[in-house]
């Protein structure tokens, strides 16, 4: 029973833990750049699109296609930082506890 009652606890400690995760990441946000800075945009901690500078440089008719390109870009790079920290945080949360392959946890 004292097993029990020590796994339970772990249990909690992990489901805090968690808990304080995701408070974490919903108050992050996660600036991506493209062009080298002619493009930023901003995502908060769930992936949602906040923000957007774009240099008025390239703001030209012109210049749409290319424009267009480096917003993705630029939305990419911030996505892939916020996976890469939500994959740090994760790990920190529970402790060196891996997850099987393919299981991921939903946030």
């Amino acid at each position: 029973m004292k097993n029990l009652a020590g796994m339970m606890k772990q249990a909690q400690q992990m489901q805090q833990k968690m808990a304080e995760m995701q408070a974490k990441l919903e108050a992050a946000e996660i600036e991506g750049v493209a062009g080298a800075g002619l493009v930023r945009v901003t995502l908060t901690g769930k992936g949602v699109l906040k923000a957007l500078k774009v240099d008025p440089k390239l703001i030209d008719s012109s210049e749409a296609e290319m424009l267009e390109d480096l917003i993705v870009a630029a939305h990419a790079d911030a996505k892939g930082k916020l996976d890469a920290m939500m994959d740090s945080e994760t790990r920190a949360a529970m402790g060196g506890i891996s997850l099987p392959p393919g299981l991921k946890l939903p946030f």
